[in-house]
C-alpha cells in the first residue's frame, strides 16, 4: 500500500512535509489519484497523544557543551512544532517521520514522576542538577491536561533536588508555586527560549509556542516571583532572525533576565531537508542565502556534530555573532558567571524497607 504524503505548509504547523525517517524499512511517495489538492479541512491535522509508560527517565551525557548532566523528558514529540528542531531525528528510531510526525504524534510518559521517585531513591544516586526540556518542552501543549511535568517538579520539590527549565511556553508560570520556593533555596533556575522578537517569523517558525512578547512576559513574572531567570537566544539563523539579536537580548534583561546564552542553528540528520523545503516555501528569495552561511559556519557542511563548534560554529560570521552577542550582554549588564545550584541540600525519597 502506497500512502499520499501531501507536501505544502499546514495551518498551525511547522514543518511543511512528512519524509520518511532515516532508519524506515519503506518508502512512500506522493500519488495523484485525480482529486487534485485537498480542501484546507483536510489539511488540519490533528494532535494525537499517546500515553505510555516509560522503563527509566533519567537520560545522562557526558558532553562537554552543554551545563548538565543529566536531564528529564516527559514527553517525546513536541506540538511547539519548531521546524529547526534538533530533536526531530528522535522519532525516527520509532519508525515515524522527523517531519509533521514529531508535531502530531505525542508520546507521554505518564509514569515519569513514579520513575523519577524510584531513581533518586537508589543507594548508587549521586545528586547533580537535572535539567527538564534538553530534548522536548516540558511546557507543550498537551502538559495543560497531563501535568506529567508537575509530578516531576513535586519530586524534584520534595526531595529539595536542584533542577532547571528550559521552555517556550507561558504554562511555566502555572507552577510557580513549586519553582519559586525552590528557586528561594537555591535549587532552581528557568530559562526562556526567545530566537526572535518577530511575531510573524515566531508563527511560521515556532507555530504552537508561545509568542514572542508573551515569552518576554514570563520572564517579567518568574523574575517577580523570585526565580532566576535566564534567557536562550536560540538558534540564531543567519539572514533570518540573527538581526534581532541585540533587541531580544534588551527586551529580556528589561525584563529581568540575569543570564543569557546563545545557539547558532544546526541541522541534524532529517532537519537539513526539512528546513530547506521551510525556507522554500517561507523565504524562496533568501534560501540560498540562509543555506550557505550556515555551510560556511559548519566548515562547508550542513551540519557539524563535533562538540562546542555544534553550539557556535566557526568562521567569519560565527565569530561575528558571537563578538556582538559578548558586547550586548556587557552594555546590558548579563551575569557573567551563573551561581551554581545547590547538591547539599538534597533528601533522598524514603526507600522501602527490605524484607529478609
Amino acid at each position: 500500500m502506497t500512502l499520499i504524503r501531501e507536501s505544502g505548509p499546514r495551518r498551525g504547523r511547522g514543518a511543511t512535509c512528512n519524509p520518511d525517517g532515516r532508519f524506515a524499512t519503506r518508502s512512500t511517495e506522493a500519488a495523484d489519484d485525480g482529486w487534485g489538492e485537498p480542501d484546507a479541512e483536510s489539511r488540519q491535522l490533528p494532535t494525537i497523544v499517546v500515553e505510555q509508560a516509560a522503563r527509566s527517565i533519567i537520560a545522562r551525557n557526558d558532553s562537554p557543551d552543554v551545563p548538565f548532566d543529566q536531564s528529564v523528558n516527559p514527553y517525546q514529540g513536541c506540538e511547539h512544532g519548531c521546524v529547526y528542531c534538533y530533536a526531530r531525528p528522535s522519532l525516527a528510531y520509532l519508525n515515524l517521520s522527523p517531519g509533521l510526525d514529531f508535531e502530531t504524534r505525542i508520546f507521554a510518559k505518564t509514569n515519569a514522576a513514579e520513575l523519577l521517585r524510584e531513581e533518586l531513591a537508589a543507594r548508587a544516586y549521586r545528586c547533580s542538577p537535572i535539567a527538564l526540556g534538553a530534548n522536548t518542552d516540558p511546557y507543550q501543549p498537551a502538559e495543560r491536561q497531563l501535568r506529567i511535568t508537575r509530578a516531576v517538579l513535586a519530586v524534584l520539590t520534595d526531595c529539595r533536588h536542584p533542577f532547571t527549565i528550559t521552555t517556550k511556553g507561558a504554562l511555566v508560570e502555572r507552577d510557580l508555586d513549586l519553582i519559586a520556593p525552590a528557586a528561594a533555596q537555591g535549587l532552581a533556575r528557568v530559562f526562556i527560549s526567545v530566537p526572535q522578537l518577530d511575531p510573524q517569523l515566531a508563527r511560521r517558525l515556532e507555530p504552537r509556542a508561545s509568542a514572542p512578547a508573551r515569552r518576554i512576559e514570563t520572564i517579567r513574572r518568574l523574575t517577580a516571583a523570585g526565580v532566576p531567570t535566564g534567557v536562550l537566544v536560540a538558534p540564531l539563523i543567519p539572514f533570518l532572525n540573527d538581526r534581532e539579536l541585540e533587541a531580544v537580548l534588551a527586551a529580556a534583561r528589561h525584563a529581568g533576565a540575569t543570564t543569557a546564552a546563545f545557539i547558532v542553528l544546526r541541522l541534524p540528520h532529517e532537519v537539513r531537508a526539512l528546513f530547506a523545503a521551510w525556507l522554500g516555501e517561507h523565504h524562496p528569495l533568501r534560501r540560498e542565502r540562509v543555506l550557505n552561511a550556515i555551510r560556511e559556519m559548519r566548515g562547508g557542511r550542513d551540519n557539524d556534530p563535533r562538540f562546542v563548534s555544534r553550539m557556535t560554529g566557526s568562521g567569519p560570521l560565527a565569530e561575528l555573532l558571537a563578538r556582538r552577542f559578548a558586547l550586548a550582554c556587557r552594555k546590558l549588564g548579563f551575569d557573567e558567571v551563573r551561581t551554581e545550584l545547590r547538591c547539599d541540600l538534597f533528601r533522598p525519597p524514603h526507600r522501602q524497607m527490605e524484607l529478609f
